[in-house]
């Protein structure tokens, strides 16, 4: 091979190590982003309502809007725990509790309504409602991904009279 061959190989080498090194930082990026939200939207004590997380590069960006101080300070310690975290720029809104309005839900109605969400949902036909008991919401049964047990998490957040989302939802295989 000339000269030009063997540097266009080189070339190509390099561009794909680029892009390998790209898309593997990307799948990475998206399970910190999915275990940081879990972690939010499940935390005993803490509730988070809106969160939203992005990630670059390992550092993580939370928005929301929480109760307290306490709240916001306890949202991003749970985020700092999740692996793979380099940093943590919290943005999260203290909206006091007593300046929201409170609208109080049977936690009977709440589990039927929490339930029809999550049948409306094909792909979460495996998860079930445990138990809700003062607007806590336990789930439990089995998905296939991270971003499964994710959504249904998150399906449920999303129900009036939800006022935090416990899991026991197993992954059946589990992403890397």
């Amino acid at each position: 091979m000339n000269k030009t061959t063997w540097t266009a190989l080189g070339l190509a080498a390099a561009f794909s190590l680029t892009v390998v090194a790209n898309v593997q930082a990307g799948v990475k990026d998206r399970w910190i982003s999915t275990k940081a939200k879990l972690a939010l939207i499940t935390s005993e004590g803490l509730s988070v309502k809106g969160a939203n997380v992005d990630t670059h590069d390992g550092n993580v960006v939370i928005h929301g809007i929480v109760g307290s101080e306490a709240d916001k300070e306890k949202a991003e310690a749970r985020v700092r725990e999740v692996g793979g975290v380099k940093s943590v720029q919290n943005l999260l809104q203290v909206v006091p509790r007593d300046e929201k309005k409170q609208v109080e839900f049977e936690d009977s109605v709440t589990k039927d309504r929490v339930e029809a969400e999550l049948k409306a949902d094909k792909t979460l036909h495996n998860v079930d409602v445990a138990s809700v008991n003062n607007g806590v919401v336990l789930l439990k049964g089995k998905v296939h991904s991270l971003s499964t047990k994710l959504r249904a998490v998150e399906t449920a957040y999303e129900v009036p009279g939800v006022d935090r989302v416990a899991t026991e939802i197993e992954v059946e295989v589990p992403e890397d």
